[in-house]
């Protein structure tokens, strides 16, 4: 009986051995999986920033045309906001140069329009030059009656006659 015991102990024992799971030497190791936390959520880039656009050249026609009454010489009320969009393209532009050329109807003689067209260029000078324009910026020149915008010989001729022009001299 004592055999049968200690056999039976025996088989225990490696009933038991046999059960349990030993890792073996040289083996692969089982290593513990670790979870990653997820990747942190980035804003969209910035989009790159604008260039800015380029200002298209000023041409003479930018310019508006001044008019003015028969025989006279200020800057019409009418006339203000031409001559204010003209001194914005100036300040927009402070290398620019202009000449302001005055013009008069066919009426009167050459000697008399040439100073009524001369006072018209000044007076558009002076207004300019009250809104901050340098002088030195600003030549005028009268050519009287002798370049109409209209060959005509009845006052809607003469009134588009009756004028200051803007020439670009310099950039």
């Amino acid at each position: 009986m004592r055999k049968l015991l200690l056999g039976l102990g025996l088989l225990l024992v490696v009933a038991y051995m046999a059960g349990c799971h030993h890792p073996q030497k040289g083996g692969p190791v089982e290593t513990p999986t670790t979870v990653e936390p997820p990747a942190p959520v980035q804003p969209p880039a910035p989009p790159p920033p604008q260039q800015p656009q380029a200002k298209p050249e000023v041409q003479e026609g930018d310019f508006k045309t001044v008019y003015f009454d028969f025989d006279k010489y200020n800057v019409r009320p009418d006339q203000q906001m031409a001559l204010d969009a003209n001194a914005g393209i100036l300040k927009d532009n402070p290398t620019m140069k202009i000449k302001i050329e005055g013009n008069c109807d066919e009426r009167g003689t050459t000697k008399y329009n040439l100073a009524l067209g001369d006072k018209r260029a000044n007076s558009v000078k002076t207004y300019l030059v009250n809104l901050g324009i340098s002088a030195d910026r600003i030549e005028t020149i009268s050519y009287g009656k002798e370049r109409p915008v209209d060959p005509g010989h009845d006052e809607a001729a003469w009134s588009k006659n009756r004028r200051a022009d803007f020439r670009i001299t310099g950039k």
